[in-house]
């Protein structure tokens, strides 16, 4: 693992989107794992920005989404699809139709969720991997368990990720408790990853990046078996290291 840490998370969210604009202008067909949350966010609107400046062309570039709500569909303003649409697909020259986020609505959520690792298949697999990191160590939605599944598959959310995402609904009843959300393979296949972490709160679980453990009860320590992986922090999310 590579590790970079800022003063501050906008110089995060700068660098993160270099990472990523570096594999678009190496392959204008790039497929682009995609991450939502707060912590991409940043990196979203830095994106844009070159988009804009003309230093970077999406046109060609393909994207597949981490995980979905099950229950939202993505005219809802808590939905992925719509976090998606709203911080970087409506102001880049990206077809929406090369856009993918899991359904969090169809009838059959085990088949879409089979379709969808088909489909990230199909497509050759992921380029370039952005993750967020949980408090627990989650990443994607693949939550602290004594097991993890390999591909895209329905997860029941712990207490503590339905409280954290709270902030973003009216309470905390409103918070979905399933999502569809890719699994560790797909992820892990990736030929790059980025995983993006600021404030103090992250702090614990990217302090578990670094020590000699890995174990699906901090999902996100698998990664320290990737060949490819930056991890970029602020001051604040590097305080344990």
């Amino acid at each position: 693992m590579n590790f970079r840490v800022f003063d501050s998370y906008e110089e995060v969210s700068a660098y993160s989107a270099e990472l990523l604009a570096e594999v678009i202008s190496e392959k204008e067909d790039a497929v682009l794992g995609l991450a939502t949350g707060s912590s991409p966010v940043g990196m979203y609107k830095e994106l844009i920005k070159l988009h804009e400046e003309g230093k970077l062309d999406f046109s060609k570039a393909k994207s597949i989404n981490l995980d979905e709500y099950v229950g939202l569909d993505g005219s809802h303003d808590q939905s992925y699809r719509y976090f998606m649409n709203t911080n970087l697909f409506d102001h880049v020259n990206m077809d929406k139709k090369n856009t993918f986020v899991p359904d969090g609505t169809t009838d059959d959520l085990m088949e879409g969720a089979r379709k969808y690792d088909e489909l990230i298949e199909s497509m050759g697999g992921i380029d370039v991997q952005v993750l967020g990191i949980g408090p627990n160590g989650h990443i994607g939605f693949n939550e602290p368990a004594d097991e993890l599944k390999m591909n895209t598959h329905v997860a029941e959310l712990t207490e503590e990720t339905i409280q954290a995402n709270a902030r973003f609904f009216a309470s905390e009843k409103d918070v979905p408790t399933r999502a569809v959300t890719m699994g560790v393979g797909p992820i892990m296949k990736a030929k790059k990853i980025i995983l993006i972490a600021s404030g103090e709160n992250k702090a614990w679980a990217v302090k578990s990046l670094v020590d000699d453990v890995i174990t699906t009860k901090i999902p996100a320590t698998l990664l320290k078996l990737h060949p490819d992986v930056t991890v970029v922090l602020d001051k604040e999310a590097a305080g344990m290291l």
